[in-house]
């Protein structure tokens, strides 16, 4: 506009969006579709290129990561999500409090939670304040919480174990099935929860566990069953001696694979015990990792390049 004395000056008007040469009701548009459909439709629907809209979308996303504050985040969850097909992978940290993802980058190695660690500086807080962190036992992940996160108490949730326990479950039928015909059309028997089966189901189950002196699939599924109760404990003594029992028992047993387990148990022991107390898991990411795909799917773009 030109101004009184005659000078030109450049203001920015009220309706100017956030990205050079949008407004902002073009913006509010873009990102409303783009919640609802691909970028593609969305550059269609509007009339503008699918870069423009990425463009849009992206801005706003720098805008909102930008203005986080992380510096009451004490306890953190973390898990990986396929990000196309192959072997191509993002990192997804979370609030574990909130259940909120607060970062999400490519890879998942030890050095995406040195990422995390730098990105909790640039955001008003310090790797030294979290105090406890839900992963699996991947061995990245593991070594990177004990260099960048100094003072996190490592947890492994019970479900991580108990998976752990039927695969060697069902690993175990496998095995034995194949001198005893008996055990096939057993699997959902064996790895469903016993409340979750019908009549039928619950009969079969029953009969296999009458046997349990002679049937190592019997015993697997005893085993299984009685890890579930003692991650189910809250008194850390008393689960700390009953695990270790445990481990005694399956390794003096014929269940070879559950021995697996076992040693599992005993390597990570500190942590599996730690859920005792945190009762802190990463699951709920699982379901996150299904929207980010979805997100992914929509953009039509590789989010890992």
């Amino acid at each position: 506009m030109r101004l009184p004395d005659r000078r030109i000056a450049l203001i920015e008007p009220s309706w100017a969006g956030k990205l050079s040469g949008s407004t902002l009701l073009l913006e509010a548009m873009v990102l409303t579709l783009a919640q609802k459909m691909p970028f593609a439709a969305v550059a269609r629907t509007t009339g503008e290129s699918w870069h423009r809209v990425h463009a849009i979308c992206k801005r706003y996303v720098e805008l909102a990561l930008a203005g986080i504050d992380l510096s009451d985040v004490a306890s953190a969850a973390i898990d990986e999500t396929a990000c196309k097909r192959g072997y191509n992978y993002l990192t997804l940290v979370a609030d574990a409090e909130q259940r909120k993802v607060v970062f999400v980058t490519e890879g998942r190695d030890a050095a995406t939670i040195e990422q995390f660690a730098a990105h909790l500086q640039a955001r008003s807080a310090t790797p030294g304040q979290i105090t406890s962190v839900s992963i699996d036992m991947s061995p990245a992940f593991i070594k990177g919480v004990s260099e960048h996160l100094p003072n996190a108490r490592i947890t492994f949730g019970k479900f991580h174990v108990v998976a752990r326990a039927s695969f060697a479950l069902d690993k175990t039928r496998r095995l034995e099935q194949k001198t005893d015909p008996d055990l096939k059309g057993l699997r959902w028997a064996l790895l469903k929860d016993r409340d979750r089966l019908s009549v039928a189901q619950r009969a079969d189950l029953d009969a296999l566990v009458a046997n349990v002196t002679t049937r190592r699939t019997a015993r697997a599924w005893l085993y299984r069953e009685q890890l579930r109760d003692i991650l189910n404990r809250r008194q850390i003594n008393v689960v700390s001696a009953m695990l270790k029992q445990w481990c005694t028992n399956v390794m003096r047993s014929r269940v070879e694979p559950m021995k697996e387990v076992a040693r599992m148990i005993r390597k990570h022991f500190d942590g599996i015990v730690a859920w005792t107390q945190t009762r802190q898991t990463n699951g709920f990411l699982g379901a996150l990792s299904g929207l980010f795909q979805a997100v992914e799917r929509r953009a039509r773009l590789p989010c890992c390049s």
